[in-house]
């Protein structure tokens, strides 16, 4: 019986192309200082065209922490610390519009209803997570939070995941950890949690089914999957 929900934040909770196509250009341009061929050549350390405004599916955003883009960037951006380009990198997140992947009140309201214990775990900073989470209006459903820099680590390793069971008090096999990407998979399956791949980030159903316990298309379809899990514990 699954009695917590622990939500990747970025192509799983909101929409992941919507909300950081539009962060990545923002980005790039501030620290290209307006060079448009600089801010492209940037863009493809981190795998975004500036063109197109489009990132490739092997971009290390995606699933990376914001120390990994960084360290990415930060041998063609030799004028700032790498303290400095993260302190930016992070000041840029938390004003990214963020696009939910679905109403989240309405269906984090009905996830409580059922007496579901709710977590994020993102490989984005905690202070930007916190963020996004206050504009859309829910932190407050969420029983635990935990970015890249909060002591446990960062996906695909378990330790955010084992932090929030440990901390909610459940046991890991009755966490479903839902996420966007095979680091989400990965970081569920070395917890021993039931994993859910949504397709609201950039991986395609082919990428994610081989890594998860269920690939839907995107949280708003959570419910009736739970109802099943009820009537088929072994499915």
């Amino acid at each position: 019986m699954i009695k917590a929900l622990l939500f990747d934040k970025d192509g799983t909770l909101f929409d992941f192309a919507a909300t950081w196509e539009a962060w990545a250009n923002a980005f790039l341009t501030r620290i290209s200082k307006g060079d448009g061929e600089r801010a492209a050549l940037l863009g493809q350390q981190i795998g975004f065209d500036y063109g197109t405004q489009r990132f490739s599916p092997d971009s290390i955003v995606i699933a990376g922490t914001p120390g990994e883009v960084v360290d990415a960037l930060a041998p063609h951006v030799v004028e700032m610390a790498k303290t400095d380009l993260l302190d930016l990198l992070n000041h840029e997140a938390e004003n990214a519009p963020q696009a939910e992947a679905v109403p989240l009140v309405a269906l984090l309201e009905a996830f409580k209803a059922r007496g579901l214990v709710l977590g994020v775990a993102t490989n984005d900073a905690e202070a930007p997570a916190r963020a996004h989470l206050g504009g859309a209006g829910v932190t407050g459903y969420f029983d635990f939070i935990a970015g890249f820099d909060s002591g446990h680590g960062a996906k695909p390793t378990p330790g955010q995941l084992l932090a929030f069971a440990k901390a909610v008090g459940v046991d890991p096999s009755e966490v479903a950890m839902i996420g966007d990407s095979l680091h989400d998979m990965a970081a569920g399956r070395a917890a021993g949690m039931a994993c859910v791949a949504v397709l609201t980030g950039l991986a395609t159903r082919q990428d994610l089914e081989g890594a998860a316990d269920v690939v839907l298309p995107d949280i708003g379809h959570l419910p009736a999957w739970l109802d099943g899990q009820r009537h088929d514990p072994q499915g």
